[in-house]
């Protein structure tokens, strides 16, 4: 049977709220406890049902994992199996995260393609090829990804994007390469230095975290490690629209204002005061209805395209017109068919939408197609003149622990319900 949320409009948030541990982030480092034989501890785990996910699919290839609320204990045998097929696999895209570490361990790999959110196509062909330069043959076969490799020999790696996935592949491969490897046009987000951090505290040899270029000298063997998750930086900023939205003031801890610079810059622009708390989080007041902000999405330390549906939802609701340009993936504009159901008014030309902002939304059915599309239309059931039905919340859970409990004691009013949608 599903589930669907029951959110009463009219709601004003007001209170303090903390963010724990990024999904974007404890995902790879559980992935990267392969690397090293031994028991490796990671704490201020988010609990969403991902974490679980990620464990069945490092139990498929022979580890021990133990979750016990905020804290993963992942013990990795000596003998690894290379092949990762574990049903999990299909149901979240970062199980490809496993890739990376059984071929630097293992020299070889059987990883099922992965599963995850409908926003668009997110190809392995450059997480191919970087191994590719680092001497492994990969190849697309029964549904998975098969990678040999005799050796792995450093090399110059060139991405044609800065993907955070076959960054994190490429690096946790070549921390056991032999030599040194260059990546150019790597990822600069939270999340990859907070991963670089993890692999140096095992013993690896990494330089340029945070930068475009990332230099890791192979070493013979890692060990394990104690790790703290960063906080959240795309859940902190759900909380940050969130209070802008509903007018609302909000006190968020336990992430990085920092990493959240743009954002907080737009959400002044569009009239919130803004308060930061060197690296331990932030206040937003929002006390008129705000004013429209033009987003365009971009790899970091661009606006994030996770926060594109928060973007489109507080557009739908700001006093204004606004164009939201989506660079990175083509389908996360399906979001914006739920919010017509809501009244918003809004247009799609491409990469582009055009979002004129309403007094407030009409509440009605919708469905989420994603992690963020599910936190937003939440968002904007909050803004509606009565009960938004929000279905697929599978989605939500996925990426945001106790979000009905937060919300509620902030101040909305929303419940859990059991039982199938009449799509008639």
């Amino acid at each position: 049977m599903s589930e669907h949320f029951d959110v009463h409009g009219g709601a004003r948030l007001v209170g303090e709220v903390e963010v724990v541990g990024a999904k974007n982030s404890v995902l790879k480092l559980m992935a990267a406890a392969l690397l090293a034989e031994g028991t490796t501890t990671i704490t201020n785990c988010p609990q969403i049902l991902d974490v679980p996910l990620m464990a069945d699919v490092l139990r498929s290839v022979g580890c021990e994992v133990v979750i016990d609320g905020g804290t993963a204990t992942i013990t990795t045998p000596a003998e690894l199996s290379h092949r990762a097929d574990s049903a999990a696999m299909g149901k979240l895209r970062a199980s490809v995260c496993v890739l990376g570490p059984l071929v630097g361990r293992l020299k070889k790999a059987i990883v099922a393609l992965p599963g995850g959110d409908a926003i668009g196509q997110r190809p392995l062909d450059m997480h191919q090829s970087g191994l590719r330069k680092l001497g492994a043959t990969t190849t697309i076969e029964h549904g998975c990804v098969v990678a040999d490799a005799e050796t792995l020999q450093g090399a110059q790696v060139w991405l044609d994007f800065p993907s955070v996935g076959a960054t994190e592949n490429i690096l946790m491969a070549a921390v056991l390469a032999e030599g040194t490897t260059v990546i150019d046009n790597a990822a600069r987000e939270p999340e990859i230095v907070d991963i670089c951090t993890m692999l140096t505290e095992m013993g690896a040899k990494i330089e340029g975290a945070g930068t475009s270029t990332l230099t890791v000298h192979g070493v013979e063997t890692l060990h394990p490690t104690e790790h703290r998750v960063i906080g959240d930086r795309i859940v902190g900023a759900t909380w940050a629209f969130a209070a802008v939205m509903t007018r609302g003031d909000l006190t968020v801890t336990g992430v990085n204002p920092h990493h959240l610079d743009l954002v907080l810059e737009k959400l002044r622009h569009a009239g919130a005061e803004i308060t930061t708390f060197d690296e331990k989080g932030f206040r937003v007041v929002q006390h008129d209805r705000p004013k429209s902000v033009d987003f365009v999405t971009l790899p970091y330390p661009g606006f994030a395209t996770d926060l594109q549906p928060f973007a489109v939802a507080l557009s739908a609701v700001s006093e204004g017109t606004a164009m939201i340009t989506e660079n990175l993936y083509e389908a996360r504009f399906r979001f914006i068919e739920e919010m017509m159901r809501l009244s918003a008014d809004a247009r799609t030309d491409g990469h582009h939408a055009v979002v004129r902002g309403v007094e407030q939304l009409s509440s009605a059915p919708v469905w989420a197609s994603d992690i963020r599309a599910g936190a937003g239309l939440v968002l904007a059931g909050l803004c509606a003149d009565s009960v938004t039905e929000v279905w697929d919340v599978f989605h939500i859970d996925r990426g945001y622990p106790h979000f009905v409990e937060n919300l509620n004691r902030l101040g909305a009013q929303i419940q859990r319900v059991a039982g199938d949608p009449d799509r008639a």
